[in-house]
Formats: structure tokens, sequence, C-alpha cells
């Protein structure tokens, strides 16, 4: 199927197809008049990728998943490096909310120190 084509099917722009393509998370054939010819499997593995994404990981971490997944939803099966790929992020992420919570903290006693505050005389 063509680019136009998987973009109705899966709902997601030819953009951001062409920006799969290049991150190697999509491979479509190149055809002898430059068009992309994508496999009948290409809806499956754009729902895996939309899905992954939603999980927060990063198109490095996904490149790497891609080849484990099965279904649309997906189920992450066969990789011995799997588990060890997944905490990585997992620790990753843990790490940026508790920077963001400590920022939300500080900002929170900031605000809360000009609530407090008397105005200064006019």
């Amino acid at each position: 199927m063509r680019i136009g084509e998987l973009s109705r099917r899966t709902s997601v722009s030819a953009r951001l197809l062409r920006y799969y393509e290049e991150q190697g998370l999509l491979v479509p054939e190149r055809l002898p008049n430059s068009y992309r010819e994508y496999a009948e499997d290409a809806p499956v593995i754009v729902a895996q990728i939309r899905g992954l994404l939603d999980a927060g990981l990063s198109t490095d971490v996904i490149r790497e998943l891609l080849p484990c997944a099965e279904g649309r939803t997906p189920r992450l099966t066969g990789c011995p490096e799997l588990r060890g790929l997944l905490r990585q992020s997992l620790d990753g992420m843990q790490s940026r909310i508790d920077a963001l919570t400590r920022n939300r903290d500080a900002l929170q006693r900031y605000l809360e120190a000009t609530e407090t505050v008397a105005p200064a005389p006019g």
C-alpha cells in the first residue's frame, strides 16, 4: 500500500509516517518510481509504534523493541534484552518525574511566599 492509504488506515499523517521511516521504525519498499510501498502489516506496526510512544518511550528504544512486538497493543515478547531496556526507560522516566516534582514544590513555595508578603508602602 502507498503512504496515503497507510495514512488513511492508521489516522497518522503522511509526514509522521515519513518521520517513522527516518527513525528506522517503519521500512517501506521503494518502487522504481521512488514511491513508498508499505507491507500489509504496516498498519499493525504503526499501531505498535503509537502505543510505545504513548508509553513515553523514545524512538531509539522503540527501534530496539519493535522486533519483540506482537499485535496492535503491542505485547512484547521473545527478546532477552527487553526487560533491561524497559527497566532503564522506566528508571529514566522516574528520575524526570522526581525532578519535576522538586521543581513544582519549589515553585509552590515561591508562590506561597508571595501571598504572605505585605505590600510595600506606597
